[in-house]
């Protein structure tokens, strides 16, 4: 079954774009107390090559980031969205760092990082039918963590979604609480989106890191495809 489909109203929005998709069964992603040290300078590394990525003093300036912004005003957002890269180069540029969470969450934030490209992942065994990217009628059911009530998708706005509601919200900015990843995942599938031919080059080198680094950190060989027009 393929993991994604991507509807045909993205590629009259976005008809550059491209999406590496990774998908990975059979995970232990439980963060060993041993581990920890290990996954914290994966991430820390992963901070000191982004800052690659953030040249110019104005912030919003910055080419991954400007693109992003861009890309963003062609859908209907809520108030403050913007592209999960965005938030993390946001991060780097205040001297932030960033703790381990669980190894896959881990390995792709140090890779959405390394390569300035938004990366995001769910949990397949949560999944209600196949996972789409597309542009919501409206109303789709959402609730994103540590909220308690739910927060449904604008008509116009682009989200990921399946049978029962929205899974993220503003490409990867916003992620259901109902398919992210945990401790106990075992399946996954990795989303890394790209929306310009620079981007795409980029995304797809991060793709091949991604593969290699679950193949090295958690033993898995991950099925990886992308997805264009």
């Amino acid at each position: 079954m393929q993991p994604l489909i991507v509807d045909d109203q993205i590629w009259e929005l976005f008809p550059e774009a491209q999406f590496q998709v990774l998908v990975a069964h059979g995970i232990d992603n439980h963060l060993a107390a041993m581990q920890t040290e290990h996954y914290q300078a994966m991430l820390d590394n992963a901070v000191k090559e982004a800052q690659k990525f953030i040249t110019d003093d104005v912030f919003r300036n910055n080419p991954v980031i400007s693109e992003w912004r861009d890309a963003f005003t062609k859908f209907k957002k809520k108030k403050g969205a913007r592209s999960s890269i965005e938030a993390l180069l946001k991060r780097v540029s205040q001297g932030k760092s960033l703790s381990p969470i669980n190894p896959l969450v881990d390995i792709y934030n140090s890779i959405s990082l390394e390569f300035g490209v938004p990366c995001g992942s769910e949990d397949l065994q949560k999944m209600d039918g196949t996972m789409h990217l597309g542009v919501a009628k409206g109303g789709e059911s959402f609730r994103p963590l540590g909220v308690e009530e739910d927060e449904p998708a604008l008509p116009g706005e682009v989200i990921y979604y399946d049978q029962t509601g929205a899974i993220c919200r503003c490409f990867n900015w916003r992620e259901a609480q109902r398919t992210m990843l945990t401790d106990e995942t075992t399946d996954a599938v990795l989303v890394i989106e790209a929306v310009n031919a620079d981007q795409a080059q980029r995304a797809q080198q991060a793709a091949e890191e991604l593969q290699q680094r679950i193949k090295t950190e958690l033993g898995v060989d991950a099925e990886r495809m992308v997805l264009k027009k």
